[in-house]
């Protein structure tokens, strides 16, 4: 790592669940940053504590749109692409805008950091690998992605922007660099966005059934939402081009996560199982080699205290 630290960053989905995170991170080391976002699945109730705080200013524009992007007043050093419908609620429920955000927004943003001379890194995703033939996933695997499937606008759309990032790269010598990041869960997350985590900890708190899709067979690997800003901001500070994955090293049963959440909400829920989706991968979890060895990153906050955390905060935001 070569210890780079941020005067004024822009974090592109800085509303949503980790982009909210890194807001308040790089403002927590003294940057100023600026928090773009269109609020299509992001909440400006995020960022609605940070906007108090001297150094952070929101501003509501789409990423697509060129001009708004073009436009932000100042100079960056640091540009963090984290804007894309990320939950499958989110991207099949808004599946053109989701593969914009993937072309015509990464081009926006590295045209972005191109013109500053600044650090960018986009946010990719797990969902690169599809339903993986290779397990533990490393970041040399091609994936087993289904190009039509119900989950290939979100799967394409990060395939898609990791291109772009690595033809700007070569033409440009943008300085760019990919994290692709798995199964992050924490507080902000959305108790309707379709993940298991927050769906499992609403249901469990509203002692309804928590639905698990399929046998529950499936396997994922879970990173406290810290622990992955800590990665991708040990990224950025790097000169590291990527990809690099960031996730859990515990891999488990999404019925062993359900029934965990049960307990350790007190809750009387049962089980119920329904249909799973098209798509849906069987086993999920990286190989962290590369971001150990050249990041000097490993999570560091155990599944189970984040998950006590995590229902923590659901169960103040529903007292609230």
């Amino acid at each position: 790592m070569s210890g780079r630290t941020w005067r004024r960053a822009l974090v592109t989905g800085g509303a949503g669940f980790v982009g909210s995170h890194l807001c308040a991170r790089l403002l927590d080391t003294g940057g100023a940053v600026v928090c773009l976002d269109d609020l299509s699945t992001g909440s400006r109730a995020n960022v609605a504590e940070l906007e108090q705080r001297h150094g952070l200013r929101f501003v509501r524009a789409d990423v697509t749109d060129a001009e708004a992007v073009r436009g932000l007043p100042g100079r960056f050093d640091l540009v963090l692409h984290f804007a894309c419908p990320a939950s499958p609620a989110d991207y099949l429920r808004l599946p053109l805008q989701t593969l914009d955000a993937g072309s015509a927004g990464t081009r926006n943003a590295l045209e972005r950091a191109r013109a500053d001379g600044a650090r960018f890194v986009l946010a990719s995703t797990s969902e690169v690998y599809g339903d993986p033939l290779e397990h533990p996933q490393r970041e040399d695997y091609w994936g087993n992605v289904n190009p039509i499937g119900p989950r290939s606008v979100y799967d394409e759309s990060k395939r898609f922007a990791e291109a772009l990032v690595t033809a700007h790269r070569a033409v440009h010598g943008t300085d760019a660099a990919i994290v692709r990041i798995f199964n992050t869960y924490g507080p902000r997350m959305r108790a309707g966005d379709g993940r298991a985590v927050p769906t499992f900890i609403a249901q469990a708190l509203d002692g309804m059934p928590l639905t698990v899709a399929g046998d529950g067979t499936q396997t994922r690997s879970l990173c406290y939402v810290d622990d992955t800003v800590a990665g991708v901001l040990a990224l950025a500070a790097s000169r590291e081009s990527g990809p690099v994955n960031i996730g859990g090293a515990d891999e488990i049963t999404v019925l062993d996560l359900a029934r965990r959440i049960v307990e350790l909400t007190g809750s009387a829920s049962r089980i119920r199982f329904v249909d799973r989706p098209v798509d849906d991968p069987g086993r999920r979890r990286p190989d962290t080699r590369l971001a150990r060895e050249r990041l000097g990153w490993r999570p560091r906050v155990p599944w189970t205290e984040g998950l006590e955390r995590t229902i923590g905060w659901f169960a103040r935001a529903i007292a609230a």
